[in-house]
């Protein structure tokens, strides 16, 4: 059973990670968006990277809820 603990542990800290990379590029192709007049995309964009933040924020508290 404290194998299954361990993993899920790790599971959290890569998914964390993973989701930070995306939510980063979101951004970055939202400036691109916008540069090249296409406000909507970029704003779709913006509400995607914020989204992900959030998100990160619920594996925050798994992660202190596994501990």
């Amino acid at each position: 059973m404290m194998e299954e603990s361990t993993r899920i542990g790790n599971l959290i800290e890569y998914w964390m990670k993973h989701n930070e990379d995306h939510a980063e590029s979101y951004m970055k192709w939202a400036a691109k968006a916008a540069s090249e007049g296409n406000e909507e995309l970029s704003r779709i964009l913006v509400r995607i990277y914020l989204e992900s933040k959030r998100l990160n924020r619920l594996f925050e508290a798994a992660k202190k809820a596994h501990c």
